[in-house]
């Protein structure tokens, strides 16, 4: 082999392995990064096609046109309330609510029973027919009677206040003579209001542990700024409780205690399903600027929207047919404390997971400087794609749907920029010169590439050789 033909296969060679660089390195890479995007938003048609949900920006008859259900067009973005966006307002109402329940607490106060102010408690064979005559007997002797029921099917129970033991025996003669039976047949007994003090301090500390754990499994398992939205959704539920017991004026029985130990479970597990949505839709966020971290939780209460409403319901129906059926309409006086605590504290929970604890951690996490940049990263995509002539989704809620990229060959967006605060863009662009016009087939002249540099003579643009 001559030595020319050595050469000129060392040259080919060269010239396989020739890198781009410069615009043609960028082009290439946005190239790859559209074709990504595209086959991911094809995958996206694919699956609302099978969930019965048009492709976007498509329209026509057929399935895949039909209007999707509620459930999902909440998932994608379809369809849904603007809770993030809408916090304002949902703080002030719920400022008012909270405000409403502290003054009945502090002014009205509540009506506690003998459990935990003391007093005495009397046990008398009866039946319904006889409840108001016992009471009324037991009223004429001295006793200041705080509730007369039936437990049991044939015993009257009786509540009164504080009696001394001349007191106590009064009433058994009378109660006794209203319901026919002997004062041996009567049984009773004295409440110390230390006893109801050592439920509520344990309860307090019960609540006090419950907290903590609370707090540290939030901020483990997703980060500390939820366990703070979670703690605050809990404090408002346990705030409406009480401040609706006062309103209303029931009494406060171990009962009560229990049922709001009880309901800030459910409120506290309505509450992690949505955060785990948020952290499912959040992960990796910062890298897509699709949308901002609020959008993206908006979204994820929306699509779990569906999914609290119908848990939320599903728990309050036996719990109010024990309020209204039991003790309303039944007069079964010993489900009705528990019962209420029960069927305000569902309400206020389900309330408290959807309106309340993600705006709150949203706003939190908007002010951090990663999510603020990404904010603007976001809004600057947009406005691109607005002057491209790209579809933006517009509506109160984010779409789940990744949109296709604009047109191959269409002009490169620029996000704003303050030019005054930023200084000049550095240019990566040389102007083009003569030199980088060259012939094209059978000798007809090429108009260069936007954004090509210049050429020499001879020289294969845009590109240069490995040693």
């Amino acid at each position: 082999m001559s030595r020319q033909d050595e050469t000129g296969d060392v040259g080919e060679a060269v010239q396989e392995r020739e890198v781009p660089v410069g615009t043609e390195a960028d082009e290439a890479r946005a190239a790859g990064a559209d074709a990504v995007e595209d086959a991911a938003a094809a995958a996206d048609d694919d699956a609302l096609a099978d969930a019965g949900l048009p492709a976007e920006g498509r329209g026509g008859s057929g399935p895949s046109s039909q209007r999707g259900s509620l459930a999902h067009r909440l998932y994608n973005g379809e369809a849904g309330l603007d809770v993030v966006g809408r916090s304002r307002l949902i703080y002030k109402v719920t400022a008012v609510v909270l405000l409403v329940c502290i003054a009945s607490m502090v002014f009205r106060g509540f009506n506690f029973g003998i459990d935990f102010a003391g007093g005495n408690s009397f046990r008398v064979p009866g039946e319904t027919a006889q409840l108001e005559q016992v009471r009324a007997a037991a009223t004429d002797a001295g006793a200041d009677v705080a509730s007369a029921q039936v437990v049991g099917g044939d015993t009257i129970l009786l509540r009164t206040g504080a009696l001394d033991n001349d007191g106590e025996r009064a009433v058994v003669d009378a109660v006794a003579g209203a319901a026919g039976v002997t004062p041996e047949q009567v049984s009773p007994q004295a409440v110390s209001a230390e006893w109801g003090q050592d439920i509520t301090d344990q309860a307090l500390l019960a609540l006090a542990v419950f907290l903590v754990a609370v707090i540290a499994f939030l901020a483990i398992r997703f980060q500390p700024k939820m366990a703070v939205g979670a703690i605050v959704a809990l404090l408002h539920d346990l705030v409406v409780t009480a401040g609706v017991y006062s309103l209303i004026g029931f009494e406060v029985t171990p009962s009560t205690v229990i049922g709001l130990l009880t309901i800030l479970g459910f409120s506290l597990y309505d509450t992690v399903v949505v955060f785990d949505k948020v952290d499912e839709n959040t992960r990796g966020l910062s890298g897509t600027a699709r949308m901002t971290w609020g959008e993206a939780a908006n979204l994820a209460v929306n699509q779990t929207l569906m999914r609290s409403i119908n848990t939320s319901v599903i728990a309050l129906l036996p719990v109010a047919g024990l309020l209204f059926v039991g003790a309303g309409l039944l007069g079964v006086g010993t489900l009705k404390d528990l019962a209420l605590v029960l069927f305000v504290g569902l309400a206020a929970g389900a309330y408290s997971s959807i309106f309340l604890a993600t705006p709150i951690v949203a706003d939190l996490k908007e002010r951090e400087p990663e999510q603020v940049a990404l904010r603007r990263r976001v809004l600057a995509r947009r406005s691109a794609a607005a002057r491209q002539g790209a579809r933006v989704a517009a509506g109160p809620v984010a779409s789940a749907r990744r949109t296709r990229s604009p047109a191959r060959g269409g002009g490169v967006a620029l996000a704003e920029r303050d030019v005054d605060a930023l200084g000049p863009a550095p240019a990566d662009v040389v102007v083009e010169s003569p030199a980088s016009v060259g012939p094209g087939p059978r000798g007809a002249t090429v108009a260069p590439r936007p954004g090509q540099r210049p050429q020499r003579p001879g020289q294969r643009g845009g590109t240069k050789k490995r040693r």
